[in-house]
C-alpha cells in the first residue's frame, strides 16, 4: 500500500491574511495525511497550569480545619488539580493565607511569599485574612493580608464553607487561563515607561 505524502508548501507571510486562508490551509493538509491543529501555545500552558495549582497552606486559626475538608473524600479537591499540598514554598504556585495574621507573623509570610517562584498567588481565606475579623480593631492583628501581600482572591466567611473555598480557587484558575505566558503584560508585572 502506498503511504500518501502531504504537500506542504513553504508558506509566505503574505498568505497569513486571517483565520480563514489558516484554516483552509489546514484543511488541505488534513486532506493529504498530515495532521495538524492550530492553537495558541499560551492556551495550551496555561490550561496545564491552571489546572495543576499547587497551594502552600499557611493556616494559622479555625479556616485551616476548613482547608483540611477540602482533601477528604466528600470534597475530594484532587478533582481540580489542588490536591498536592506543598509545605516547601520553592514548590508551590499560590499560598493560602487561611486565618489571623498577626503583626509578629507578617515578616515570616512576606518571607515565603518572596521565597516562591513566579507566577505566584496569593488567596486570602477567612474574614481574619481578609479584613481582621472579629480581631480588627486589635493592636496586634494585620487587617489584612494585602496590607504586606497582593491578593488575587479573596474567599469571605467565618469560615467559609468548602463550596466557597472551590468558587475561589476556580475563580483562580479562570484568572490563570487567560494571562500572557508568553510576553505581554499581566497585571501584576509592571510596565517599563
Amino acid at each position: 500500500m502506498e503511504m500518501k505524502k502531504p504537500k506542504i508548501k513553504s508558506i509566505p507571510y503574505e498568505d497569513f491574511v486571517d483565520n480563514e486562508s489558516l484554516e483552509q490551509m489546514v484543511k488541505e493538509l488534513n486532506e493529504g495525511g498530515a495532521n495538524v491543529f492550530l492553537g495558541a501555545l499560551d492556551d495550551v500552558i496555561n490550561w496545564g497550569r491552571s489546572n495543576s495549582l499547587w497551594p502552600l497552606t499557611f493556616a494559622t486559626s479555625c479556616c485551616g480545619i476548613e482547608f483540611m475538608s477540602l482533601g477528604a473524600a466528600r470534597y475530594d479537591m484532587a478533582r481540580f488539580g489542588f490536591e498536592v499540598a506543598r509545605a516547601s514554598p520553592r514548590q508551590a504556585d499560590m499560598i493560602m493565607v487561611c486565618g489571623t495574621i498577626t503583626n509578629k507573623m507578617a515578616p515570616v509570610l512576606k518571607r515565603l511569599y518572596d521565597q516562591m517562584a513566579d507566577p505566584k498567588y496569593v488567596v486570602a481565606v477567612g474574614g481574619c485574612a481578609v479584613s481582621g475579623g472579629p480581631f480588627k480593631k486589635s493592636y496586634h492583628v494585620l487587617n489584612g493580608v494585602d496590607k504586606i501581600l497582593p491578593v488575587d482572591v479573596y474567599i469571605p466567611g467565618c469560615p467559609p464553607r468548602p463550596e466557597a473555598f472551590y468558587y475561589g480557587l476556580m475563580q483562580l484558575q479562570r484568572k490563570v487561563k487567560v494571562e500572557k505566558f508568553f510576553g505581554g503584560v499581566n497585571k501584576k508585572e509592571k510596565r517599563d515607561e
